[in-house]
């Protein structure tokens, strides 16, 4: 058969439901191999939507989806979205054309180093340049791609490969079971653990998986031991349990900063330091003994120095630990600091619920009524930009994979594509994301994609004419900041234009009826309000007066 038709065979093997993507000429064989296919070709308006859309499948599911370029600028424009999800740990398969290899040696139209491009953000980067080698190439990518830590790799296809005939068949894909740490080295750390006197947890991206989020609840249930998130790893532990202490990672020192400095044992679940590194909470790597769980070792840095690695399958991990407490009892713990940090936070949490005034809408209403219009397994995605930390602190969730924040790379443009894979992923669920106006316009063609999809989705856009968290940044630093303001379109005109549903709230209390219309709406639906970002500079100077524990 043809290379493009056994890629296309291998794909559909691994079990590949959708590719997204904006094809070219030099990906004509295969888009034609796709049409008789399982899988799911998404046209998009631009190749960095495609991309955001399949790392947020990628997210959802644990299981890689497709987006597809062509050579040249069609590759150059995937790479920010393939970045972030490979950054923020998202399985993503990415497919590019190239020109023919009778022509790749010289200079000639569009041609570039591609694989070389990706290199720096995927995991692996590959040309087929032999048609029979297609059934190990996809094998060993999509493998690659779900296998922790998962992230993102490359296959570039030229054309003329593609158009060549192969004589191999796809390779059945076979899974394997994650290693799991020796009775040993859990021992070591249970011992720790159970001669401290006030342990934590950070649970970070990798202690979303469903099998560790359920070991972990059990060992919080048990122990009481409080579980701090970072951004990527909400939802781990239900937001109404007494043990959840909220969100820690913001740049500003924060309430649950106190939980981690009268810590003497801090665990570290599935922690990743592109998230929130630990000089802001461990400064100097021995303030507190830290036990590292992981599916790898730990990253080395001045600041992190564990007492004790435990690596392997965290479920198994968390599983192991709760055998030995059943089988022990559980030492008396000292929680009040922690107990206190989750009142300080709850009270903040409610404190602007039944805002009225006209105008700018206060940050934490927004959040509040977001909170109160989605049900416990609907799903939030936040884009990148100043709404993302109010997001970040004041949203919290019962289960896990239902906020998704981009806390690696951090690209902005993620929202709007990735409602529409979150749909697709469930279509049983609200979906919602939130984007500030500069973050909302990077990809606002995708909503069209929306509107041909007649995907039920909602955007809540957050509006203050300019970039405000780097005027945030700015301002702490500097006391002033640059000139961040643009203007933007007519709101109501361009969702009638795209055929959404579109709404402007001009009062804090018009706000969760809007969107409460817009998440009951069929099809897509855009809820814009100004945003009072005055808030920024007052969160900023509250936060500065926490006192640090010694």
């Amino acid at each position: 058969m043809k290379t493009s038709d056994l890629m296309v065979r291998c794909l559909e093997l691994e079990g590949i439901e959708y590719i997204f993507g904006v094809p070219g000429e030099e990906n004509a064989d295969f888009m034609l191999s796709l049409e008789n296919s399982s899988i799911e070709f998404i046209l998009t308006r631009h190749e960095q939507g495609a991309a955001f859309m399949a790392e947020v499948y990628g997210r959802l599911t644990g299981n890689p989806a497709g987006c597809l370029g062509t050579l040249g600028p069609g590759a150059t424009n995937l790479l920010t979205g393939v970045a972030d999800a490979n950054m923020d740990r998202a399985p993503l398969l990415c497919i590019t054309g190239q020109g023919a290899t009778a022509r790749q040696h010289k200079e000639s139209h569009q041609i570039m180093d591609v694989v070389g491009m990706y290199e720096p953000v995927t995991k692996w980067a590959q040309t087929i340049n032999e048609p029979d080698a297609v059934p190990e190439i996809v094998r060993k990518a999509v493998r690659i791609a779900r296998r922790e830590k998962p992230g993102a790799v490359l296959l570039e296809l030229p054309e003329n490969i593609a158009k060549r005939d192969a004589t191999t068949e796809p390779v059945e894909p076979r899974r394997f079971r994650r290693p799991v740490p020796d009775d040993k080295i859990v021992d070591r750390a249970y011992e720790l653990l159970r001669n401290a006197r006030s342990p934590v947890i950070i649970a970070g991206n990798g202690a979303i998986r469903r099998r560790a989020s359920r070991q972990l609840r059990k060992l919080c249930e048990r122990t009481g031991i409080g579980v701090m998130s970072t951004f990527m790893g909400k939802g781990a532990v239900d937001m109404d349990a007494p043990y959840s202490l909220f969100t820690i990672g913001l740049g500003q020192r924060d309430y649950v900063v106190d939980a981690v400095e009268t810590a003497d044992v801090v665990i570290t679940l599935g922690y990743d330091m592109v998230e929130y590194p630990p000089s802001r909470w461990n400064l100097g790597g021995d303030r507190c003994a830290v036990i590292h769980i992981d599916f790898e070792p730990a990253e080395i840095d001045r600041d992190y120095h564990p007492a004790v690695e435990v690596v392997g399958d965290l479920a198994h991990c968390l599983w192991m630990l709760n055998e030995r407490f059943e089988r022990d009892g559980v030492p008396d713990y000292d929680f009040a600091v922690q107990a206190d940090v989750r009142e300080r936070m709850l009270s903040e949490f409610s404190e602007h619920a039944e805002d009225d005034e006209d105008g700018p809408i206060k940050p934490q209403k927004a959040i509040w009524d977001v909170r109160q219009a989605l049900g416990p397994n609907d799903i939030l995605l936040s884009g990148v930009g100043a709404h993302k930390m109010w997001t970040a602190r004041y949203y919290h969730c019962h289960e896990p994979n239902t906020c998704l924040i981009p806390n690696g790379f951090c690209s902005m443009g993620l929202p709007l594509p990735g409602v529409i894979a979150a749909h697709l992923v469930h279509p049983d669920r609200k979906v919602l994301g939130i984007a500030g106006d500069g973050d909302f316009m990077m990809n606002v063609q995708e909503m069209e994609t929306a509107s041909r999809l007649n995907a039920n989705v909602t955007m809540l856009v957050w509006e203050d004419g300019g970039y405000g968290l780097i005027a945030w940044k700015q301002q702490d630093e500097f006391k002033r900041h640059t000139n961040l303001s643009f203007g933007n379109p007519d709101w109501l005109k361009l969702a009638e234009s795209f055929g959404w549903q579109g709404e402007y709230v001009h009062r804090a209390s018009e706000l969760r009826p809007a969107l409460d219309r817009a998440l009951a709406h069929e099809g897509p639906a855009l809820v814009v309000m100004p945003v009072d970002y005055r808030e920024n500079a007052k969160l900023t100077e509250r936060l500065g007066r926490i006192k640090v524990n010694n």
